[in-house]
């Protein structure tokens, strides 16, 4: 991993790390050895939904608990972070092992969502959590402003009334592929719906969440938001 590479990462997350060694370490996957970004990415992860979800409290005074629950779920899924890691191309960056890198683990979805919340939580040993939760507020900023409590409802049962309301087919659900080991399972799922010339696909660690990141895939590219 060059300089250079690591540099312009640096300026696409917007912060310059103090410690290097925390940066390098938030991009090591487990498959690269023992010292891995796991307990980062346990850090990150809480900082990220403390952060989200107190940022949805102040947005939406009238929200109630379900909806801001379902709305922070959507914020920080794997499927987002995955979507906001490739934005801020830190697959190119990633340090994997041998195998990762042959079965191309620098664009799986679960391991660019985990590198996103190592990130966090390497920010905050970096610099606080100040800047930690700024920088989160900056990555996040245009997907908090395009949310509505409309958004807070199950992304299958609003892709489906959206497509009821226009008396269309309901959307086909199908599971293509499932990888990883058994303990550590990832499903992707493709969503067929009228209006779409082809089918879009979801990714997750179970079935229901992979028909939820379709679902919210394809009603974006219906509304075009996508």
């Amino acid at each position: 991993m060059t300089d250079l590479l690591l540099e312009r990462l640096c300026q696409r997350l917007g912060h310059r790390f103090e410690r290097r060694d925390l940066l390098e370490l938030a991009l090591t996957h487990r498959s690269h050895g023992s010292r891995n970004n796991e307990r980062l990415e346990f850090l990150g992860d809480s900082i990220l939904g403390f952060t989200i979800g107190a940022a949805l409290f102040e947005k939406f005074p009238e929200g109630r608990e379900g909806q801001l629950s379902r709305l922070r779920a959507q914020l920080v899924s794997g499927e987002t972070l995955a979507k906001l890691a490739r934005e801020m191309e830190i697959g190119d960056c990633l340090r994997l092992g041998e195998g990762e890198m042959k079965s191309g683990g620098f664009r799986r979805a679960s391991i660019l969502a985990d590198a996103v919340e190592a990130l966090i939580g390497a920010i905050y040993l970096d610099a606080g959590l100040e800047a930690a939760r700024e920088r989160v507020l900056a990555w996040f900023a245009s997907r908090l402003q395009n949310l509505s409590l409309e958004t807070a409802k199950d992304p299958k049962t609003r892709l489906q009334e959206w497509l009821q309301a226009r008396q269309k087919p309901l959307p086909e659900y199908k599971v293509v592929e499932i990888a990883g080991a058994e303990h550590a399972q990832q499903f992707v799922v493709e969503c067929r719906v009228s209006g779409l010339a082809q089918p879009v696909r979801g990714e997750a660690s179970s079935r229901r969440n992979a028909e939820k990141a379709a679902a919210t895939e394809a009603y974006n590219r219906l509304t075009g938001q996508g």
